[in-house]
């Protein structure tokens, strides 16, 4: 008997643990909990240890950190006609728990079916290039309508993502041509703007290169000019004063002497290699003079010899009549003056085609 009673009263102790455990509730940090009694709703529990009413009490712990929905594949109609398969993922949190779970019966599939519906709606007002090249518009454009939407279930989205729009394979094959063709477009547009730009360039260069040539050409050509002139003074100044001389140095001589000159002058061209020989008509003359030296001719006039007294009362000092006669170092400045416009000149045409092989480049 005494074992019955022993045994009754560890049922009643553990029945009395039982219950009160049950009143003890442990929310975790990421969740809370909505604590009802006896089908009435009474408050939300924290996380932490929170003590209810045993046996008679109801409690929902939801989930309060961020959730990825997975929205299915689905094949939609854009504006323009053309089948593509989207898909999508939705983040999601729980804001209020009280309505997560009074308002709606599965706040997770309601989501996920929302988002299938409206992104329906938005690629079918939209064209497939713009689809393709808009995916941030879609995203924010489908974010707002769902919060919108589901904050009256405490649901807040916090971003969607479209993961993968698929054309079907037709408009795949057109797309591609179409880019191809793009492609071809694009290159033939480079290749004849490079073929014009490089057909300017070069009748460009043939210019600058006939102008350069012709300036070079002048260049040459008045330095040419330039030497041919100076030349010819020299050369000029040189018979002038070669004249002068002579003219000096001959006023000094008398008739025998010009008449042994002249016999000199007879021989050498009898010494000549040459099988004819032309005088002058005035030979005659100077034989009658060279008769005159030899005292042959019938009348030898008596010629007093000139002094330089006589030549300068003539014809004037023969530093007067020579003139200055220019020494070696004067015509060799002359040279390097010249040589130097010369040089100075070929240096600015080198500045100029190095210019323009620099704009070229």
């Amino acid at each position: 008997m005494e074992d019955w009673i022993y045994i009754l009263i560890g049922v009643a102790v553990i029945a009395v643990i039982a219950v009160l455990l049950s009143g003890v509730k442990i929310i975790q940090p990421y969740e809370q909990g909505v604590y009802m009694r006896l089908g009435k709703y009474i408050r939300i529990l924290n996380q932490g240890l929170n003590f209810v009413c045993p046996l008679i009490n109801t409690v929902v712990k939801l989930d309060l950190r961020t959730q990825v929905l997975d929205v299915p594949s689905q094949e939609v109609i854009t504006k323009d006609n053309s089948p593509v398969s989207v898909d999508a993922i939705v983040y999601i949190k729980v804001t209020d728990p009280k309505h997560a779970f009074f308002e709606i019966v599965n706040y997770r599939f309601a989501t996920v079916n929302l988002a299938q519906t409206t992104l329906r709606s938005i690629i079918g007002e939209m064209e497939l290039d713009e689809i393709l090249s808009n995916r941030e518009k879609i995203n924010t454009q489908l974010r707002d309508i769902l919060d919108e939407n589901t904050d009256k279930w405490g649901v807040k989205v916090e971003s969607v993502e479209i993961r993968e729009v698929d054309p079907a394979q037709k408009v795949k094959d057109s797309m591609e041509e179409q880019t191809s063709a793009e492609r071809r477009r694009r290159a033939a547009i480079l290749q004849a703007d490079g073929l014009k730009k490089a057909a300017i360039l070069e009748a460009e260069g043939k210019k600058k290169s006939r102008i350069l040539e012709a300036e070079g050409l002048q260049q040459s050509m008045v330095l040419e000019a330039e030497g041919r002139k100076l030349a010819l003074i020299l050369e000029s100044q040189g018979e002038a004063q070669k004249l002068r001389i002579m003219s000096v140095g001959a006023a000094s001589l008398d008739s025998k002497a010009l008449s042994v000159l002249s016999m000199e002058t007879l021989k050498k061209v009898g010494d000549g290699q040459s099988s004819k020989i032309f005088f002058p008509i005035e030979v005659t003359k100077l034989i009658d003079g060279i008769s005159q030296y030899m005292g042959t001719a019938s009348d030898v006039p008596d010629r007093s010899i000139n002094d330089m007294r006589d030549i300068e009362s003539a014809i004037g000092k023969a530093d007067d009549v020579l003139g200055p006669i220019p020494k070696e170092s004067e015509i060799k400045e002359r040279l390097a003056k010249v040589d130097t416009l010369v040089n100075t000149e070929m240096a600015e045409t080198a500045d100029i085609a190095n210019s323009i092989k620099s704009k070229e480049r």
